[in-house]
């Protein structure tokens, strides 16, 4: 009997892709599987259902109707893309699960979407190098810190583990490449300089040069339904404390990109210069982009050197590198003139407090 699969974020960039992947499969296990789709509004609704799954509309901070979709649809395993920042989300979420395997007597899985940059000196990290392989949940805990995205790690993995929930944890490094979903298709912070360029008419960069891990969102969604295809098959990989996952296709050097960009967007005739420019400061940065002023500078610049061994073990093969990507930037372009109708929502709590 094939078993039921909740993705949150349904209508975002990852959770879209993420579904749209999972309802392609032809064979497998994920094919055999029951999948829901959750949402925020009544309009991605109706845009998701059109798809032939079962499409929910829930406030994950919520934790009694989180409660009420996991049990009444019996809910296995949840693809948690949504938000790395909402620890009540992510409560309310692993609760459920804990009591959906209570009722059925069987393992339950919540695998959550992270950030890999909080890895990265700029972010506070103070280790250096890690492999995702390494006591990475020790070393948060050592830190003791008030990083939002690693006191939310914690929280997955101690919750989970008090609650019988099987967890996974994928730090998510820097998105780049048109997303299949319904609803939002393009990724957050390459759009959010092109279409800060376009707009004053310049490309900016920061005064250090960046090389940011990075990963195309088809190579991406192959890791997130490789990692489901091992759970639903049983498979002994790491879980838990263990469980973290660098889903990494190469490394991305920002003044090479951006170089690049302010060639294709002069020869588009949307900036007036074939260069790049550097940011007046971190706070005209936060304000073109949209980013909060507190990580604009981390967002911009930050490296990090993490080294993924836990993901290529389970046998992922990332196809883009980054020859490849720079190639691809006035397609990075095309998809925002063509599909920036969507705004993105995902730092709006941490705005609205600035």
């Amino acid at each position: 009997m094939g078993k039921n699969i909740l993705i949150t974020g349904a209508a975002g960039y990852i959770g879209g892709s993420v579904l749209a992947d999972f309802i392609s499969r032809t064979s497998g296990p994920i094919k055999a599987a029951r999948l829901s789709a959750a949402v925020r509004s009544d309009e991605q609704v109706q845009s998701l259902s059109k798809l032939g799954v079962n499409v929910i509309q829930v406030d994950l901070g919520d934790e009694t109707a989180v409660k009420e979709v996991v049990i009444s649809n019996k809910i296995d395993i949840v693809v948690h893309t949504a938000t790395a920042i909402d620890g009540h989300a992510v409560s309310a979420l692993i609760k459920a699960l804990g009591q959906r395997r209570q009722l059925s007597g069987e393992e339950t899985y919540y695998i959550h979407s992270s950030i890999a940059s909080v890895f990265a000196e700029e972010n506070g990290w103070p280790y250096g190098e890690i492999r995702d392989s390494d006591p990475i949940y020790e070393k948060e805990k050592e830190l003791g810190d008030a990083h939002i995205i690693r006191k939310v790690n914690i929280l997955v993995t101690e919750l989970a583990r008090e609650q019988g929930v099987t967890s996974m944890i994928i730090p998510v490094p820097q998105v780049y490449g048109r997303g299949t979903g319904e609803w939002r298709k393009l990724s957050v912070s390459i759009p959010a300089s092109i279409r800060a360029s376009i707009k004053h008419k310049v490309v900016y960069q920061f005064d250090t040069d960046g090389h940011p891990p990075s990963v195309h969102i088809s190579d991406l969604v192959v890791f997130y339904a490789l990692l489901t295809e091992n759970i639903l098959q049983k498979k002994p990989i790491p879980r838990g404390e263990k469980g973290y996952y660098f889903a990494i296709g190469h490394r991305t050097h920002w003044w090479e990109f951006m170089q690049r960009l302010a060639e294709c967007l002069h020869a588009r005739g949307l900036v007036r210069k074939p260069r790049a420019e550097t940011w007046p400061s971190d706070e005209v940065a936060a304000d073109y982009l949209g980013f909060p002023r507190l990580y604009v500078r981390a967002m911009g610049t930050s490296s990090g050197d993490l080294v993924p061994v836990n993901a290529y073990q389970l046998g992922w093969q990332p196809e883009w590198d980054e020859k490849r990507f720079i190639e691809s930037v006035d397609d990075e372009v095309q998809a925002v003139l063509e599909l920036d109708t969507v705004k993105s929502t995902l730092f709006d709590t941490v705005l609205s407090k600035e």
